[in-house]
């Protein structure tokens, strides 16, 4: 059988479960096939053809697994968007990416309606009921999933992974933590990031083992699935493991869960100090790792026992081959020195959709350049020391500080704008900004302009007014300079 994202699905017994559901229901690994070829060729039937691309939108749950599986049953390439996202957020993505469909739930999520009739996009949905089909099998080679990345002084560049892609990325960290069929993840991540994605759903596939996900993640539903469930690993984000460590201080009843074996943390750097408190906790290893977008996720990772954990590392390569190159040029550095961050290996996408110079400055010889500056020691584990690219990155989520500018340009007052990251305990990174303004208005107006235009998390929660914002004497912009610069810091 061809590698493809679907054959992950053979891995399992065909009546075992694959999918769990906090609140009730379960799906086999059969029933997963039967609804993913059901909703696929629902879809031929609508007109959607292989190749074709198919935007969807689904709140987190099983639903949106198995949309996103019906479009790959009927050999399209799915391109999820966050159902939180705005109309003008919404309208911005259906135009960047111009699906042939919008693929929704029967009800809600007015906002995608509304963008998707604002820029002429048909919206399909498919009702729980369908009827059995057969969908077309995709190949290895066919794209299975279009994502954007968070632009930061440029718009979001499209990252196309092939099947092979996933599957490649899905085997090897299934292998990398030895999962198995007895294994059951917790999925604690966004299903339209490659991190609850991939991490989470397609590598417990490809074991064979169970995935609880729920409709909605909370720190409190976690902490009281992990025992009933018999949850053995969750993969989250520092701030999610933050928010859980608060919330059982608070219940005064710390949960229990007898087959957790390790927990694993990605999405951003992880502190050190609340790795030791997550370990005194849970009792058994958190593992931090390194995962892209570009990359189908996993790049790196630290070992469970007994190999070595490295607190402030993350991890040695997985599955891939990392080297530090000279930022911006093609030659290699010896080992400890310090330099960008660059990776090769089967999960990795082989460019950017339509952006020959993001292609031409991102790729060389095979290698892609992660933007990331680190260092790898003796023993071939990475350290992150910075990212050349300014991307800010709050509580895991990847905020574009051009998607933060641009609403902030759109209010009539405002002649200059510019958005950075600033330190935060319990977020890693707090969005902050700063405009220089040819109008009146106060910081209240600004931020409820923003609140109309971007989802929650990207909005400012320090928003600096200026007379104007320092620039290089070339007229550059360096955002990662600008805290100093504006006494931030």
């Amino acid at each position: 059988m061809a590698e493809t994202v679907l054959s992950l699905f053979d891995a399992g017994e065909p009546g075992a479960p694959a999918i769990k559901v906090p609140g009730g229901g379960e799906v086999t690994y059969a029933g997963v096939r039967a609804s993913a070829n059901a909703v696929g060729a629902a879809l031929g039937a609508a007109g959607i053809a292989p190749g074709d691309r198919v935007a969807l939108s689904e709140p987190d749950g099983p639903d949106f697994l198995r949309l996103l599986f019906g479009v790959l049953a009927a050999g399209a390439t799915a391109a999820p968007l966050n159902s939180a996202y705005t109309e003008d957020e919404f309208a911005f993505y259906l135009d960047d990416l111009r699906p042939r469909a919008l693929l929704l739930p029967a009800e809600g999520l007015p906002a995608a309606r509304a963008a998707a009739a604002s820029t002429g996009v048909e919206v399909l949905t498919v009702e729980p009921a369908s009827a059995p089909g057969a969908g077309t099998a995709p190949g290895p080679d066919d794209i299975a999933l279009l994502l954007h990345t968070s632009g930061t002084t440029s718009r979001p560049k499209q990252v196309p992974l092939l099947h092979r892609n996933l599957a490649a990325s899905a085997r090897n960290i299934a292998a990398g933590y030895g999962l198995g069929a007895d294994d059951v993840a917790y999925c604690a991540m966004p299903l339209f990031h490659v991190h609850g994605l991939v991490a989470s759903c397609l590598a417990t596939f490809a074991s064979g083992g169970t995935v609880v996900v729920p409709r909605r993640y909370t720190p409190r539903g976690l902490l009281a699935d992990l025992e009933p469930f018999g949850v053995t690993w969750v993969s989250a984000g520092p701030t999610a493991y933050a928010m859980v460590l608060e919330r059982d201080e608070k219940s005064g009843a710390a949960a229990t869960a007898p087959r957790l074996r390790f927990l694993r943390s990605c999405s951003s750097a992880l502190p050190e100090a609340l790795m030791a408190k997550v370990e005194a906790r849970f009792g058994v290893p958190l593992v931090e790792a390194y995962g892209m977008t570009e990359c189908s996720h996993q790049l790196a990772t630290n070992p469970l026992p007994p190999g070595e954990r490295k607190p402030g590392s993350v991890g040695m390569a997985s599955g891939t081959e990392i080297r530090i190159a000279a930022p911006g040029a093609p030659t290699f550095l010896a080992q400890g020195e310090q330099g960008e961050v660059c990776v090769r290996g089967p999960g990795i996408t082989s460019g950017y959709l339509g952006n020959p110079d993001a292609n031409a400055s991102s790729f060389f010889d095979g290698w892609f350049r992660t933007g990331d500056l680190g260092t790898i020691d003796e023993a071939g584990y990475v350290r992150l020391e910075g990212r050349i690219k300014e991307l800010v990155i709050r509580g895991g989520e990847n905020i574009s500080p051009y998607e933060v500018e641009t609403a902030l340009l759109s209010h009539p007052s405002v002649k200059e704008a510019a958005c950075f990251g600033l330190p935060s305990e319990k977020y890693g990174e707090e969005v902050a900004a700063v405009v220089a303004l040819d109008g009146e208005a106060g910081e209240d107006e600004l931020l409820a302009h923003c609140r109309e235009r971007l989802a929650a998390f990207k909005v400012p929660t320090s928003l600096t007014i200026v007379d104007a914002i320092p620039r290089t004497a070339t007229g550059k912009l360096q955002r990662q300079r600008l805290p100093a610069m504006l006494g931030l810091t």
